[in-house]
């Protein structure tokens, strides 16, 4: 399945492969790979709430921003809660990226041997082979709850709208 009219890059039109993801459903397994190489699914975070932070790649300026912030922001949230930072980049170079940045608080994980997130999530993009920058958050029921879409790959999430829908999850 594929969508055109949901991102940009640059004001140009991209297409993304996979379901749209609605708010009430259930989320979708996905296998990607944590930092060593070992397989993370949703599974591994049964019974937590989960925040999904989405970026085209680590190594560009917006995706920073907002791998850092949501790193920074996480001291303000529950220790039930799970973060991930989802990209295709390398393991080896997420790994590289935590530890110059010193982002401790959130996981990074790499779909890009198999993009099973990606295209179960509706998230691939079909032109460049990477992630759209959105934010998913999955409750503890594996259902999800939120769902940002960033229409323009350029710009950054609304950090604030994605932790205050957080935040009414967990209380």
């Amino acid at each position: 399945m594929e969508r055109n009219n949901v991102i940009t890059f640059k004001g140009n039109p991209l297409t993304l492969v996979g379901p749209a993801l609605k708010v009430g459903e259930k989320a979708p397994e996905f296998t990607v790979l944590d930092n060593a190489m070992q397989p993370v699914t949703l599974k591994s975070s049964a019974g937590k709430v989960r925040l999904i932070s989405v970026v085209p790649s680590l190594d560009t300026a917006v995706c920073d921003i907002q791998t850092v912030t949501f790193n920074r922001r996480a001291a303000e949230l529950s220790p039930n809660i799970k973060l991930y930072t989802v990209s295709v980049d390398l393991p080896f170079a997420q790994a590289r990226y935590c530890a110059a940045k010193a982002v401790d608080r959130l996981q990074t994980v790499s779909d890009y041997r198999e993009v099973s997130f990606g295209t179960n999530y509706g998230l691939l993009i079909k032109e460049l082979r990477l992630l759209a920058r959105s934010v998913v958050i999955v409750d503890a029921n594996d259902v999800i709850r939120y769902v940002q879409i960033v229409p323009e790959m350029t710009t950054e999430p609304n950090y604030d709208d994605a932790l205050t829908a957080l935040k009414k999850i967990t209380g």
